[in-house]
């Protein structure tokens, strides 16, 4: 089965760090390389208020990290969400970290700052629930975090499909069209190690260097990336009629 011929829509709701920017690529290029040569995508600078007009033009869209809260005060948040819910049923949607929490925000769960405290390093995350899209299967998967807000309570229609102790909530799916993962496939361990470093003091000190140390570990970043380009290329399309999202 080939890709479709639609382009990926990657939703760029941040970017890394300035003292980062020189030394690695900005998040929609990591997604562009996640998804391989030969998928055609579209760049849409979310916080400039830029969004597809026409969810049902793309064969999907990726909703990427940000430094942002999805409960904060900015002006490109409440249109990013009012276009997830527009976008569900018209197009397959898939959200990353900061696009994890506001796909449930936007589809009727909460999301704040998790009283467990930073989540960063290499953490793992048991599959507690199987989708036709995953392939390799895999009973739990490690991969690189970053992130203080959680979801905590999830969408009355969302499945959990990933969960740790210290995220319950770490994968969800909604209907056979929209999945979304706390963690960061996109993230070589090598910038999830030097963001770390970055936020030494706003981290603790022993949980930096044990989040550092983690993420020498092999991970399983592979894993995901397959499930998150059979999700968007290669599993039936959706069924839902068009416009009938939430």
């Amino acid at each position: 089965m080939t890709p479709s011929a639609k382009p990926i829509a990657i939703l760029e709701t941040g970017k890394p760090p300035e003292a980062l920017r020189d030394e690695f690529d900005d998040y929609p290029a990591r997604f562009r390389a996640l998804l391989g040569e030969g998928v055609a995508t579209a760049r849409f600078d979310v916080q400039a208020g830029r969004l597809p007009q026409n969810p049902s033009d793309y064969a999907g869209a990726i909703v990427t990290g940000s430094a942002a809260g999805v409960y904060d005060d900015l002006p490109w948040i409440a249109p990013l969400l009012d276009w997830l819910r527009l976008a569900r049923g018209q197009t397959r949607l898939v959200g990353i970290c900061f696009g994890h929490q506001a796909m449930a925000q936007a589809f009727g769960g909460q999301v704040a700052k998790s009283e467990r405290g930073w989540g960063v390093g290499l953490h793992r995350y048991r599959i507690v629930a199987e989708e036709p899209w995953m392939f390799p299967r895999a009973p739990a998967i490690a991969i690189p975090v970053s992130h203080q807000d959680q979801v905590l309570v999830p969408p009355p229609d969302a499945r959990v499909i990933a969960a740790s102790d210290f995220t319950p909530y770490a994968g969800l799916a909604f209907g056979q069209d929209a999945m979304s993962f706390q963690c960061h496939p996109e993230f070589h361990p090598a910038y999830a190690a030097a963001l770390v470093e970055s936020r030494r003091g706003r981290i603790d000190e022993a949980l930096a260097d044990q989040a550092v140390a983690s993420l020498a570990m092999p991970n399983d970043r592979a894993v995901l990336t397959a499930w998150i380009r059979a999700f968007l290329l290669l599993t039936p399309p959706p069924v839902e009629a068009e416009g009938s999202g939430i």
